[in-house]
């Protein structure tokens, strides 16, 4: 398993949006800690659950900036310079641009469903809503890993010097702001 914390990535641009990576991830641990907690085999009191999905939706809010400001540099800076090179229409990109949407919606539905007085939701009102947080972070897991995999190698192999050098100035902005 490669050390977590030796960047793989040579070009800046690539480093930057690898360690952003890193940080979502470790920010994802926070809260997916308390979506297993749910899937435990003693299940939690009514109280227990309100109590854990309110720190959830605090959790994921805080997490939906700085995801917003990541995925935003990816849509208007790295996504169309890299599809000049290797295409819009099919392809790495068309996928990577759905699973943006599909996590927006897992933890847009997320949010809606725990909007209101938790105090007053029911067990399986809660148990489908963590499951919208379950299913974000898995999507979001293997999204990284894709992004790591192929879109960014492949940018490395194939982005221009200047062009590379003109993503980074885009994208060297903090996403925790």
């Amino acid at each position: 398993m490669p050390d977590p914390s030796v960047l793989r990535f040579v070009s800046p641009a690539m480093r930057i949006l690898e360690n952003e990576h890193r940080y979502l991830s470790f920010l994802m641990g926070e809260w997916h800690a308390i979506v297993l907690s749910f899937e435990q085999d003693d299940p939690l009191s009514l109280e227990e659950s309100r109590r854990r999905v309110k720190e959830l939706r605090r959790l994921i809010l805080d997490f939906k900036v700085p995801l917003a400001k990541h995925t935003l540099k990816e849509e208007e800076h790295f996504f169309p310079l890299l599809g000049t090179y290797i295409g819009f229409e099919q392809g790495p990109l068309v996928g990577i641009q759905q699973e943006h949407a599909e996590i927006d919606g897992y933890l847009g539905h997320f949010l809606h469903h725990t909007e209101g007085d938790i105090d007053l939701m029911l067990l399986p009102k809660i148990a489908s809503a963590v499951r919208d947080a379950g299913e974000a972070f898995e999507v979001l897991t293997v999204h990284f890993v894709k992004e790591e995999t192929v879109i960014f190698p492949m940018a490395e192999g194939q982005l221009s010097e200047p062009d590379t050098r003109r993503l980074y100035s885009r994208m060297n902005t903090l996403i925790t702001q």
